[in-house]
């Protein structure tokens, strides 16, 4: 641990942020234990994954969005919020319309394929966000570590959050975990840039953060909702809880 400590910021930011994508691999390997899914267990799985994507957008996201903005004053920190946000959710709603018109792609690999963005979006900041701890911090703050640590944890249900709707859609094992675990990987060029460009990507990261969570909440409620409770609306609501309660509890316990 302290050689890792000696070593540039940017060095400890790739190993922060290689941990981090590891956790999401791990959880999209999932896919490979996990066989053949009834209907009421699709559900539970993608009420699951809204819970997740939901308390992610909002812990993870736009809690740290507004800590970060409001040193910015009322006002600025109120637009940087809120067009960040809208403009996720857009951005959402624009690359369905564009997957929608690639080789005629059906509604559900179209689902798949936003979930994918969505939560690769959610990474890219938080990515920024390990590595400007550690560029900020000198490259010796164990706070840092401590960070990339809860990152982790976190990341295990998002990583099984994208794979397992992709195996519901019919895709094969072997590429629903390649798409899983690609949607971590963002997280680890984000952490090196925000290590060496700490002062430019800190500026941004509120924008970033709010904006990734506009994009989630979009997904949320365009993909998962309306699948999760077309079984069983008791299934779909206690899955969607359980899955928020998980995150919530991961948040607060790892801070």
């Amino acid at each position: 641990m302290d050689q890792l400590f000696t070593q540039p910021a940017w060095v400890q930011a790739l190993a922060a942020t290689l941990f981090t994508y590891a956790m999401t691999a791990a959880g999209a390997s999932l896919v490979f234990f996990v066989k053949n899914m009834r209907a009421k267990a699709v559900s539970a799985a993608e009420g699951m994954a809204a819970g997740v994507m939901i308390a992610a957008g909002f812990f993870s996201l736009l809690l740290p969005a507004l800590e970060r903005a409001e040193p910015l004053g009322a006002a600025r920190c109120a637009l940087i919020m809120s067009v960040g946000f809208l403009a996720g959710g857009a951005f959402i709603f624009a690359a369905d319309r564009v997957f929608s018109r690639v080789n005629g792609l059906p509604s559900e690999k179209r689902s798949g394929a936003l979930m994918c963005v969505a939560m690769t979006l959610h990474n890219i900041p938080e990515g920024f966000a390990v590595g400007v701890a550690f560029g900020g911090a000198g490259g010796a703050a164990f706070s840092s570590l401590m960070l990339a640590c809860g990152i982790g944890i976190q990341n295990f249900p998002e990583g099984m959050c994208v794979s397992l709707p992709l195996r519901r859609e019919g895709m094969p094992r072997g590429k629903a975990f390649l798409i899983g675990q690609l949607s971590g990987f963002a997280e680890v060029p984000a952490g090196v840039l925000g290590a060496l460009a700490v002062g430019a990507v800190s500026a941004l990261l509120p924008w970033a953060l709010a904006f990734s969570a506009g994009a989630m909440l979009a997904v949320v409620c365009a993909e998962l909702i309306p699948s999760a409770f077309r079984e069983s609306k008791l299934i779909g609501t206690f899955s969607a809880m359980g899955g928020f309660a998980l995150m919530m509890f991961l948040d607060i316990l790892l801070g």
